[in-house]
């Protein structure tokens, strides 16, 4: 794990609230990864900064066990034409531990890696923690996503 500051961005993308209480993110996360995926979403979302995707957890009601919003979109350079079924969200500077995720992506490896977030002491800001899935993300059998967690 390392230390970084990210410059503030904005994503677009499609939204669920959702909660880890009684698994039910283990429900709607996959959903809205199969939205994202079945709609073609990347395709609607206008003046991307590239073909990046990124899974945004935010708007937590407390820790990580509280409900929270889950989002999947691109980071864009603007926000001309957005579609009305498309949700924008706009993510301040802030400091992140930074994990990586790698393996077989299909077998709950970003999963098992969020597990040992939610048990490291880490001073969480429970903000917005992000997920990168760039070009090391493309083979999804032997992949890496980036897991960035806001932090104090």
């Amino acid at each position: 794990m390392e230390t970084t500051k990210k410059e503030g961005f904005t994503i677009v993308g499609v939204t669920v609230k959702t909660t880890n209480e009684n698994r039910q993110a283990a429900k709607d996360i996959p959903m809205l990864w199969n939205e994202f995926m079945i709609d073609n979403v990347k395709s609607k979302i206008k003046n991307k900064v590239d073909d990046t995707v990124y899974a945004l957890y935010t708007n937590y009601e407390g820790d990580h066990t509280k409900p929270y919003t889950t989002m999947i979109g691109c980071k864009v350079e603007n926000l001309e034409n957005i579609p009305e079924e498309l949700t924008v969200k706009i993510i301040p500077e802030a400091t992140y531990a930074k994990f990586i995720a790698k393996g077989d992506l299909t077998k709950n490896v970003v999963y098992d890696k969020w597990l040992t977030i939610w048990n490291t002491n880490l001073e969480r800001m429970f903000t917005t923690d992000i997920e990168v899935y760039n070009e090391k993300a493309i083979n999804p059998k032997d992949g890496e996503v980036e897991i960035y967690v806001a932090i104090k």
